[in-house]
């Protein structure tokens, strides 16, 4: 018996000293082959891709993002599709997306999202840092500040004089604390050295409401959304933030060319990743958003809203969120802003 048991054990670990080195030698002649790991890569995505949007429909987040999944449609071989999930800040849809584990979701990280949340909110249950890996930065929008027309005010030199002469009476807008809006204007603010009464409402839409009807004198707002309004003479634009004028705007100056050097303010749009997805998917996202932000069909439609597409490698975007945060964290400690 021990004779016969003995036999039998030999027999099996030899069946399984076969087994392990016919699988040590295929995992070795993979590793030798990058053809034959670069295979599975080429095959992602393998199902549709969900671009979430943090923010509800409209206005320039929506552009970015579907000008931008539009063309990865095309590209990628999946439909990607744009699904917007706004609610607290962009912390509801940050928080979901940061815990993804499908390969395939995605989210349109933002100014606000990125450079803001982490220092206005005690505490949040996604880390900009741990649970995100940037893929591209996709567009920049740059902020116009504009004046109700009753203002007599032409320039940033006026407005200056103006809220030096008359502190504490001159109000401006936004879309709520933290917001785009907000910054925009303590930017300005810090910079000028000027005192301007915030008022925050629930959305860009109930301020710019006020604004139009000269219940408030000025606000910061996207391009996008504010060149139909100074087309037709309803408010006044006196700077943009971008760092060279706008081809819509050829006549309004830089707030740099007004006597602030080096200033800019612009809101940003790119896409993150779940830390969780391969690096080598994170590549191949980042190649085809830097091609579908400057196809033809998206150039137009961005241009036309005065977006400035940029496309970069996960690399540029990681040293960019990182320099954004720099700034703003210094501006939001400055005028000690809260979450609405």
């Amino acid at each position: 018996m021990a004779s016969t048991f003995n036999q039998s054990t030999r027999e099996v670990l030899t069946i399984s000293r076969r087994h392990l080195l016919t699988g040590a030698g295929a995992l070795a002649c993979s590793s030798l082959l990058p053809g034959v790991a670069q295979a599975a890569d080429d095959n992602w995505p393998s199902r549709p891709i969900r671009f979430v949007v943090p923010f509800a429909p409209g206005g320039s987040s929506e552009i970015v993002a579907r000008s931008t999944a539009a063309e990865l449609s095309k590209t990628l071989g999946q439909n990607v599709f744009v699904d917007n999930k706004p609610g607290a800040a962009g912390n509801i849809a940050m928080q979901e997306v940061a815990r993804a584990e499908d390969q395939s979701t995605v989210i349109l990280g933002h100014i606000g999202t990125l450079a803001v949340n982490p220092y206005i909110f005690d505490k949040l249950s996604w880390d900009p840092k741990k649970d995100f890996v940037p893929v591209s930065l996709l567009a920049k929008v740059p902020s116009l500040y504009v004046v109700h027309p009753d203002l007599p005010v032409k320039n940033i030199a006026d407005l200056v004089a103006y809220a030096k002469k008359n502190p504490g009476k001159l109000g401006y807008g936004s879309a709520g604390n933290g917001s785009a809006g907000h910054l925009a204007f303590e930017y300005l603010k810090m910079t000028a050295d000027i005192f301007m009464l915030h008022v925050p409402y629930r959305g860009t839409g109930p301020m710019m409401t006020d604004l139009l009807s000269g219940r408030l004198d000025a606000a910061a707002v996207g391009a996008a959304a504010l060149l139909p309004f100074i087309k037709a003479g309803k408010v006044r634009c006196i700077a943009t933030g971008s760092t060279k004028r706008l081809p819509q705007l050829p006549d309004v100056p830089t707030v740099a060319e007004q006597g602030f050097p080096g200033f800019e303010m612009t809101q940003w749009y790119g896409m993150l990743a779940p830390s969780t997805l391969p690096r080598a998917h994170v590549d191949k996202l980042a190649v085809e958003c830097a091609k579908a932000v400057k196809a033809p069909d998206a150039l137009k439609r961005l241009l036309g809203d005065a977006a400035e597409p940029i496309g970069s490698t996960p690399e540029q975007f990681a040293q960019f969120i990182a320099t954004e945060q720099n700034r703003w964290q210094k501006v939001l400690k400055r005028a000690q802003v809260k979450p609405s």
